[in-house]
């Protein structure tokens, strides 16, 4: 079964409503700036925002059409059909790693880890993953630390600031 982008991103506008409104409805904590609703509604907002751009085909023509693989390269089809399927095992085994040793490296070495294999395993060029290893995860601990006020690993290499 195939549903359309309008229909995707239709659902995941709601959901993002939804997500929104509910972060909007807990309550302010005494005292602080930023409270427990801070996330949830921006998350909500961000996926309103994409299931938009989703709905409306955004970026639609850069996607390549599919092509039927002719029989000399059906081997290969099925060889990427099983790299496919053992990605979809690299999510929780990324959890995983992170749980058992960030304590001990750190956020900011684990984090570049995480970041650098997950970009490969979605098909991202070694170049870009590496780049956004180096970037991410600073700007992840400086949210967490400076924004949300959430203390995260130092290890073996802790933050700057």
């Amino acid at each position: 079964m195939h549903l359309s982008d309008r229909v995707t991103g239709g659902f995941l506008v709601l959901l993002g409503v939804l997500a929104f409104w509910g972060g909007s409805r807990l309550p302010a904590v005494p005292g602080q700036d930023v409270g427990p609703a801070v996330f949830p509604m921006v998350v909500g907002a961000g996926l309103a925002l994409c299931g938009a751009l989703i709905a409306f085909g955004v970026g639609h023509s850069f996607e390549d059409e599919e092509v039927e693989p002719i029989e000399a390269h059906a081997g290969l089809a099925r060889w990427l059909g099983d790299r496919r399927i053992l990605a979809a095992f690299v999510p929780p085994a990324l959890l995983l790693f992170y749980m058992l040793v960030s304590e001990t490296l750190g956020f900011l070495p684990t984090a570049f880890v995480l970041v650098l294999v997950a970009a490969l395993a979605l098909g991202a060029s070694l170049r870009l993953s590496v780049g956004m290893a180096v970037c991410a995860p600073p700007f992840v601990h400086l949210v967490f630390y400076k924004l949300l006020r959430v203390p995260l690993p130092a290890g073996i290499l802790p933050a700057p600031w």
